[in-house]
């Protein structure tokens, strides 16, 4: 994204936040528990679509898992189905890590070593590293998130996942785990992810030694959500970087507009345009099955099931998330009402 493009979504963003506050009285308690109910009647019979499986073990996943969460700026929490099992976090870790660097190296290092742009090709395309000059683009595909775990400024490995994973339970507001054997088995097949790593480091867009940011990288993803987690998580950056449940400030508030407009045009991936026209809203997906949307300076709206699309992006968690967004007429740029 060039720095006009940015500077629009960040205007958007801060003035929709702005005027949000004055009139979120307007959506009662009721209104955010009948669209999360809603939202859950409404597609969990929807079975289109199948778990990840280049990653072994995301395919043992019970398929028909399915949960709705709303979690306000002020800690509320709506919720249907299953929101407390643990999955995955996968790539929703990845604008979470973005955070921590902007906040150590300020939000111009994230444009300048990595890039804003969207690919528009898959998320763990190494062919994106060769046609575009400036090889990692966006810090939320895989390229751009390996080389965001490298940044953070760390002195051992060690260092560097400890910070990471902090970070990622600050937002959360309670001290997550790592589900191991998801680890073991994203690292035993990280052959892709390891060809991007080495690549980045021979095109200096990698800035700590490959298998070390690999290793955190893939550890960072393996780290175990629930539906309730993530909406926290997002409601932290609806609330301008305070997390609602315990008052922390995890993020500074003038970088949460810069963040949100990256999710608003990567954090779909290679369908983060059309995401925006149909749901309007930031968002990061991940292929544990998770999304995460943002509606700045109001809540958040989290979802999790693993039946993914061609995209990597869950069917009924999209499919919930655009429907309460168009059903509460929250699209950043006014109410969206297709269903």
């Amino acid at each position: 994204m060039n720095i006009t493009i940015q500077r629009v979504f960040a205007a958007v963003i801060i003035a929709l936040a702005l005027a949000s506050t004055a009139t979120a009285a307007d959506i009662t308690p009721a209104d955010f528990q009948r669209v999360v109910d809603q939202a859950y009647a409404k597609y969990k019979g929807l079975n289109e679509g199948s778990n990840a499986d280049y990653i072994p073990i995301l395919a043992e996943t019970p398929s028909d898992l399915f949960g709705v969460v709303i979690v306000t700026r002020k800690g509320a929490i709506y919720s249907a189905g299953d929101v407390n099992y643990k999955f995955a976090i996968e790539s929703i870790s990845k604008p979470f890590t973005v955070a921590l660097v902007m906040e150590q190296q300020g939000p111009n290092a994230i444009r300048e070593k990595i890039g804003l742009e969207s690919t528009g090709l898959p998320f763990n395309s190494k062919l994106a590293l060769e046609i575009h000059k400036e090889r990692s683009v966006n810090p939320l595909v895989n390229a751009g998130a390996i080389a965001t775990v490298s940044m953070v400024d760390a002195k051992s490995e060690k260092d560097r996942w400890n910070q990471v994973f902090s970070n990622i339970s600050d937002f959360a507001g309670t001290k997550l785990t790592v589900l191991e054997d998801v680890y073991e088995s994203e690292y035993e097949n990280v052959w892709g992810n390891r060809g991007i790593a080495n690549l980045l480091y021979d095109y200096k867009r990698l800035y700590s030694e490959p298998e070390e940011a690999l290793r955190v990288y893939t550890r960072q993803c393996s780290i175990g959500v629930n539906t309730i987690d993530l909406g926290v998580m997002g409601a932290t950056l609806s609330n301008q970087g305070v997390n609602p449940i315990t008052d922390k400030r995890v993020m500074p508030a003038k970088d949460v507009p810069k963040l949100l407009a990256i999710m608003a045009t990567a954090g779909f991936y290679d369908e983060s345009g059309e995401w925006l026209y149909s749901a309007g809203l930031p968002a990061k997906t991940g292929v544990g099955g998770g999304i995460l949307a943002v509606v700045p300076g109001r809540f958040a709206i989290a979802a999790f099931s693993p039946r993914l699309n061609a995209a990597g992006n869950s069917i009924r968690s999209l499919n919930a998330i655009r429907y309460i967004s168009g059903k509460l007429g929250v699209g950043l740029f006014g109410p969206n009402l297709d269903e």
